[in-house]
C-alpha cells in the first residue's frame, strides 16, 4: 500500500523567514535552490514544508534526503515522520528501491559516492525532490561531489540546505550557483539567506559569550629543546599550535581549571531558569575525550556521556543525553554538525580544528533558543585565530572559488607537523612532550567586542563572569558585561592607589609594561571608549568597533597589535 500524503493543514507553523523563502521558490518552481541558514533556525522545518507542497500538487512522486552523518538519517527521518511523510533511514545501497510504505529515503554522501548510479536509477524511476542537507559535504572530495552530481542530476527538484555556505578549497559544490564578482573570483550564490544576525534579531538562535582562557604553556619539542609561551601572545603558527597543543594536554592544569570554570558557568545557568541546560565538550581525537571525561567526572562527581564515533551505539548515546538532564557530553567531531540537542547550553571547545567552517558548524550546536532570554557560553583557547572567529560569528561568507591558497586556520596537519619527529638525525626522535599550563581568563567576547581584564582561574574576578545571569537579553548581555568590566577596572585602580599611599621606601619603582600588559590596558581603553560612544549615539557594541575596523583596518579587537589598537582609540575620540 503506498505511503500516505502528508497533510498540510495539520503542518507546524513556520517561522518569518520560512514563510518568505517558502514563498519565493514557490514563485520560481525552478529546478534547484538553495537555502542558507543559520545552525537553529530551522531548516529541517522549512525542506519538509517544501516537500510537503510538492508531493501535494503532484510535482513529485518520492523525496531523497542526502545527510553528512549515519546519525543525521535517522534524526531526518524521525522529523520527517512528525510531519506525515515517511523516509526509510535503514536504506542500503544493496537493497536498490525503497518498500511502498514509504515516500523516499534517507541516504549519506558517503553512500552516494560510493553508488552513483543505483541513485540515479532510483531518482529516474519516480519524479524525485532531493535534499541536499549541509550541501558543502559533497565538495569535500571529487568521489562524492562527481556522485551528488551524476546520481541527481535526474532529479525535478534539488533543495540545498547548508549553515556554512563556504569551504576552504576550490571544490565546486555540485547544483550551487556561483556568480563572478568585480575581483575576477567565482562565488556562491544563494536563494534564500537567514544568517545568525537576523536570527539573533528575531529571537530565534541565543545570543553566544565567547570566554577565552590564556596561561602559561611549557612544552618540549622533538629534538629535546623545552620551550615557554603565553598563549595568545603573537607568535609563529607553529608555537602557537605547540602552546595550544600544550594546553589542551588533559594531564596539565589548563583543561581542569577551563572545565571546572565551565562547569560552574553551567551550574549559574541552571539555577537561572535553564534547570536542564547540558554542556559539550569538542575533543580532538578518541584517547582526549576519554581523558576530559574522566576530569569532568572529577570535577562534577557525575559522569560525563561520551561519544567516540559516528555509529549506531553513538547515535542512541546522543539521543539519552539529549533527552536526559545529565551535565554533560563529551564528543569527537561527530555532534560539531547537524545534531540537534537544544538544552546545549555551555561548550567547552578543546579541539585542534580551528577552520571556519568548522568552528562555525561547532558554535551551531549551542545557539538554538527555546525560550526568550537564553544565553550560551563557549569556552575556548586564547588563540588568535580562534578570538577572530568568535569575533565574527554574524559575518556571512560566500564559497570562493580560485582565491589564494593561503588556509584558513590551522585545522590538525598543523598540530601533527608540530610534534613530527625531526629526520635530521636518529638522536632527535624524542616525542613533543607537554610539561605544563596554567589557565586565567583573558577576556570575554560579545557581539564582536572583547571586555574584561585577565583574571587567574578561581579568584573572585572570573566568578564575576562566570556568574552572570542566565536568562538576559543581547543588550543586557552587553551592558552588564560593560558594567563588570568596569567594576573590574575600579577595583584595581583601588588597589593601585593603596600601594601608591604605602611610605615611598617600601615602594618599588613600577616595572616597565609588557607587550601583553600594553595590549590588555589598550583593549580596556578602547572598550571604555567605545562603551561612551554606545551610550551618546545609542548605536551597538558591536557596529562602532566594525566601523573602526573599516576606517582603521584590520582584525577585531581581540586580535589586534598594540599600532592598532591605538590608532583606533585616537579614531573613536573624534567620532
Amino acid at each position: 500500500m503506498a505511503a500516505r500524503m502528508p497533510a498540510l493543514d495539520t503542518f507546524p507553523p513556520l517561522r518569518a523567514w520560512q514563510r518568505k523563502a517558502l514563498v519565493e521558490y514557490l514563485r520560481r518552481r525552478g529546478d534547484d535552490f538553495t537555502a542558507v541558514a543559520t545552525p537553529g533556525a530551522g531548516k529541517t522545518t522549512f525542506a519538509l514544508r517544501i516537500a510537503a507542497e510538492l508531493l501535494a500538487d503532484g510535482t513529485v512522486e518520492a523525496v531523497t534526503v542526502v545527510a553528512p552523518t549515519e546519525h543525521l538519517k535517522a534524526q531526518w527521518a524521525a522529523s520527517a515522520a512528525r510531519v506525515g511523510i515517511q523516509l526509510d533511514a535503514a536504506f542500503r545501497n544493496a537493497d536498490l528501491h525503497s518498500s511502498a510504505d514509504f515516500h523516499g529515503a534517507v541516504i549519506t554522501y558517503a553512500q552516494v559516492g560510493m553508488a552513483p548510479q543505483v541513485h540515479r536509477r532510483r531518482t529516474m524511476t519516480r519524479r524525485t525532490l532531493v535534499i541536499l542537507d549541509e550541501i558543502h559535504h559533497a565538495g569535500d572530495s571529487r568521489t562524492w561531489g562527481d556522485g551528488v552530481k551524476a546520481a541527481f542530476e535526474p532529479a525535478v527538484r534539488r533543495l540545498m540546505l547548508t549553515g556554512t555556505p563556504f569551504r576552504s578549497d576550490d571544490n565546486p559544490i555540485p547544483f550551487v550557483s556561483y556568480e563572478r564578482g568585480g575581483d575576477g573570483l567565482l562565488r556562491s550564490r544563494a536563494d534564500s539567506v537567514y544568517g545568525y544576525a537576523d536570527a539573533l534579531r528575531d529571537g530565534v538562535v541565543r545570543p553566544v559569550l565567547f570566554l577565552a582562557y590564556s596561561g602559561e604553556t611549557r612544552w618540549r619539542t622533538n629534538a629535546g629543546e623545552e620551550l615557554a609561551a603565553r598563549l595568545g601572545e603573537p607568535m609563529t603558527q607553529d608555537l602557537v599550535a605547540q602552546a595550544w597543543r600544550t594546553a589542551l594536554d588533559p594531564a596539565g592544569d589548563w583543561m581542569p581549571q577551563v572545565l571546572r570554570a565551565a562547569d560552574a558557568r553551567l551550574t549559574v545557568l541552571r539555577e537561572a531558569g535553564m534547570p536542564d541546560a547540558g554542556g559539550l565538550v569538542i575533543a580532538t581525537d578518541q584517547q582526549t575525550a576519554r581523558s576530559y571525561a574522566k576530569l569532568l567526572e572529577q570535577v562534577t562527581g557525575e559522569k560525563a556521556a561520551v561519544v567516540l564515533s559516528d555509529d549506531v551505539g553513538a547515535s542512541a548515546r546522543i539521543a539519552t543525553f539529549a533527552a536526559s538532564e545529565q551535565r554533560w557530553l563529551v564528543a569527537v567531531r561527530m555532534v560539531s554538525e547537524g545534531v540537534d540537542i537544544p538544552r546545549l547550553a555551555v561548550g567547552v571547545y578543546a579541539t585542534s580544528a580551528s577552520t571556519p567552517l568548522y568552528f562555525a558548524q561547532a558554535i551551531g550546536r549551542f545557539v538554538r533558543a527555546r525560550r526568550p532570554g537564553e544565553t550560551a557560553s563557549v569556552f575556548l583557547p586564547s588563540v588568535p585565530h580562534l578570538l577572530g572567529l568568535a569575533s565574527e560569528m554574524e559575518t556571512e561568507r560566500d564559497h570562493v572559488l580560485g582565491k589564494p591558497s593561503d588556509r584558513e586556520g590551522f585545522d590538525d596537519d598543523l598540530l601533527e607537523r608540530a610534534q613530527r619527529d625531526d629526520q635530521a638525525s636518529g638522536e632527535l626522535e624524542k616525542r613533543f612532550a607537554a610539561l605544563s599550563a596554567t589557565a586565567e581568563l583573558d577576556q570575554v567576547i560579545f557581539d564582536g567586542a572583547s571586555f574584561g581584564t585577565a583574571a587567574q582561574a578561581g579568584t573572585p574576578e572570573e566568578e564575576e563572569y562566570l556568574g552572570l545571569p542566565g536568562l538576559l537579553t543581547s543588550e543586557q548581555v552587553a551592558a552588564l558585561l560593560s558594567k563588570r568590566q568596569a567594576e573590574q577596572l575600579a577595583a584595581r585602580r583601588r588597589r593601585a592607589a593603596d600601594r601608591t599611599a604605602e611610605p615611598a621606601a617600601s615602594a618599588a619603582p613600577p616595572a616597565p609594561m609588557s607587550a601583553a600588559q600594553r595590549r590588555v590596558a589598550l583593549r580596556r581603553q578602547l572598550n571604555a571608549l567605545v562603551a561612551a560612544q554606545h551610550h551618546r549615539t545609542g548605536q551597538p557594541h558591536g557596529k562602532i568597533h566594525a566601523e573602526l575596523r573599516r576606517l582603521c583596518g584590520g582584525p577585531p579587537s581581540a586580535q589586534a597589535t598594540i599600532e592598532q589598537l591605538e590608532e583606533r582609540i585616537a579614531t573613536v575620540q573624534t567620532l
